[in-house]
């Protein structure tokens, strides 16, 4: 299903859009549709975990008060004080 939608930009950025849209040979719906695509599409793999993490999860059994902020930084001062 395809909607309307009303945008509302800079003169010249409309403008500049419409001339490399028609250099490209779409529209400007076409190149936004595409744009805000890969954008939502990158953002979902950003938030997506690895098939190998999610393998791992639960192989660890920690205490309940684990503090793994107060593991890492006594690792960090040990490590950088060779």
């Amino acid at each position: 299903m395809t909607t309307k939608l009303t945008l509302t930009m800079d003169d010249v950025v409309i403008r500049t859009a419409k001339k490399y849209a028609k250099n490209k040979g779409k529209s400007v719906s076409d190149i936004l549709e595409n744009y805000l695509k890969t954008l939502t599409y990158i953002e979902d793999k950003e938030n997506e975990i690895a098939p190998s993490i999610l393998k791992m999860m639960g192989v660890l059994k920690l205490e309940k008060d684990f503090d793994y902020k107060e593991t890492l930084t006594a690792a960090l001062v040990k490590k950088h004080k060779k």
